[in-house]
C-alpha cells in the first residue's frame, strides 16, 4: 500500500504534536480542532507562549484586569507582526491575487458568452421588415 507524501510543514507539525502530547488531549476534549492547532502552529511558531498554556488553562477563568489584557492583545500582536516573514506574505498575496483574477476571468467569460440578459449590441434585423417588391 502506497502512502502519499506529506508536505514538509505538516511533517514538522507532527513531530512538533509528538513532542507536546497535551495537543492530543486538546483535540479529544474538543476544545480544538487539527486543523486550528495547525493554522496556528503554522502563523505563530513553535516558540509561542501559547503551547506553553495549552494544557493548563482553563476558558472558564475571566481576565481580572481589561486593561492588561488588552496590552497583552496588542503585544500579541506586534509579536505576530515582528516574526512575520514578508517574502512569505508576498508569496501569500500573490496566489491570493491570481485566485481572484482567475475568478473574475471566469465570470466575465460567463457573462460574455450567457444567451439570456441584456446584450450590449443587440442583433440587428432586416432594415425593413415588410419586404414589398415594387412593380
Amino acid at each position: 500500500m502506497t502512502q502519499k507524501k506529506l508536505h514538509p510543514s505538516v511533517l514538522k507539525f507532527k513531530e512538533f504534536v509528538k513532542n507536546n502530547p497535551t495537543l492530543i488531549q486538546e483535540v479529544r476534549k474538543g476544545n480544538s480542532t487539527w486543523q486550528e492547532l495547525y493554522e496556528d502552529w503554522y502563523l505563530l511558531g513553535e516558540d509561542d507562549k501559547r503551547w506553553e498554556n495549552i494544557g493548563t488553562e482553563s476558558k472558564a477563568e475571566p481576565d481580572s484586569s481589561t486593561e492588561s489584557s488588552k496590552g497583552d492583545f496588542m503585544s500579541n500582536i506586534v509579536g505576530m507582526f515582528k516574526n512575520m516573514d514578508a517574502n512569505q506574505m508576498q508569496s501569500h498575496l500573490n496566489n491570493l491575487s491570481q485566485a481572484v483574477g482567475a475568478i473574475q476571468g471566469l465570470l466575465a467569460q460567463f457573462q460574455g458568452s450567457g444567451g439570456g440578459g441584456n446584450p450590449v449590441n443587440p442583433p440587428e434585423g432586416p432594415k425593413n421588415p415588410f419586404s414589398f417588391r415594387q412593380d
